[in-house]
């Protein structure tokens, strides 16, 4: 098989936040958002990106738009570095690079129609002039939206259709990638499953790239083609879907799955011990990240960062020891809590019987 160029090649990412106190402003710390992280992502892939809060999964996605400029590090998008691209150069390049949000209201401009929402890219862009409000009416119906809508105000709308309406401000430019981030989490169960049928049904139509940022797992089970895992801003593992989910190599992917709840009553698992709270990133520890809360941690952990090593599988992970506690992955978890087995069950339940694209 002939390998091809990436649609985003990402090396060394670097965001340290500084930390200021004092009068003066004086710098007393940095926050290690995200510290040498390396991404690839072909066209027409979709990317998911999990972990706990504050492991750096946001800061990443918007590091590869340059929403968020990189303390180090380099972004190669379609061939492009990005990085070394001025102000003017690089707004034409983020007609490519779109983002949807995770708040579908805060992301409208509540003193724009719908319509006046979905026209202002296609202005800044100088596309389809003098057809602006065909293409509008174009993008209602591509997410499921009636023409009508245009004249109204985000507030009119519950938000399932405001994500959708976010969804198509980002398909006006036409671009390749889109992230993510977080862009159904603050939906219901039911209406997540729509929208998640929808970004797949835009993704098939389109040859879209997504980088999915979410923290639920079953949903990223259910888009991603392949998955990385974040702790601490490192990638900790990454492999395709089946194989991540299938047979996790690092303790933290595996502490991740065994806490996803399951519909089967008779279904008991182990659940991996994780001791302590998450680190905190102004002051994370040595070698290792996660080794303060590792059950099978060892001294060479707290001293030597692991590499993100593979097997040639294109599964990789960042363990010095994942091959003794391979087998770790497949130990059982306790029946999960009745609310949230019911939550889970509704949601396969949902992405089975909704339509991509269903009628407003």
């Amino acid at each position: 098989m002939i390998e091809t160029e990436p649609l985003v090649a990402a090396a060394g990412l670097v965001k340290h936040f500084p930390v200021r106190r004092g009068l003066f402003g004086r710098v007393s710390g940095l926050v290690r958002a995200v510290d040498g992280v390396d991404v690839r992502i072909a066209a027409g892939e979709t990317l998911g990106v999990v972990g706990e809060s504050g492991c750096g999964k946001s800061t990443l996605g918007r590091m590869v738009l340059r929403l968020i400029e990189p303390t180090a590090g380099s972004i190669v998008f379609d061939g492009q570095d990005i990085g070394t691209l001025g102000a003017g150069a690089l707004r034409a390049q983020r007609r490519a690079m779109q983002i949807i949000f995770q708040d579908p209201y805060s992301s409208l401009n509540p003193r724009m129609t719908v319509g006046q929402t979905l026209a202002e890219p296609l202005r800044l862009h100088g596309l389809h002039r003098g057809r602006e409000g065909e293409r509008v009416t174009e993008l209602l119906h591509t997410v499921g939206l009636a023409p009508e809508h245009a004249l109204r105000y985000p507030h009119e709308f519950s938000g399932g259709q405001r994500q959708r309406i976010g969804i198509a401000r980002a398909l006006a430019v036409e671009p390749k990638l889109i992230v993510c981030d977080e862009a159904v989490s603050a939906l219901d169960v039911s209406v997540q499953a729509q929208v998640v049928n929808l970004l797949q049904d835009l993704q098939r139509r389109f040859g879209l790239a997504y980088i999915f940022i979410a923290h639920d797992l079953a949903v990223v089970k259910h888009i991603a083609t392949r998955v990385a895992v974040m702790y601490l801003g490192r990638i900790v593992e990454t492999a395709d879907k089946e194989a991540l989910f299938a047979n996790p190599r690092h303790p933290y992917t595996q502490a991740l799955l065994a806490a996803i709840p399951r519909p089967e009553p008779s279904a008991r698992r182990e659940r991996p011990v994780l001791g302590g709270d998450v680190p905190s990133p102004l002051n994370p520890p040595p070698g290792c990240h996660f080794h303060t809360r590792c059950p099978h941690a060892q001294p060479v952990c707290s001293q030597t960062a692991p590499l993100l090593e593979g097997t040639g599988d294109g599964h990789f992970a960042a363990c010095h020891f994942w091959r003794e506690i391979q087998s770790h992955a497949a130990t059982e978890q306790p029946i999960a809590f009745a609310p949230a087995r019911r939550r889970l069950e509704r949601l396969q339940s949902a992405f089975v019987a909704s339509d991509p694209v269903p009628t407003p």
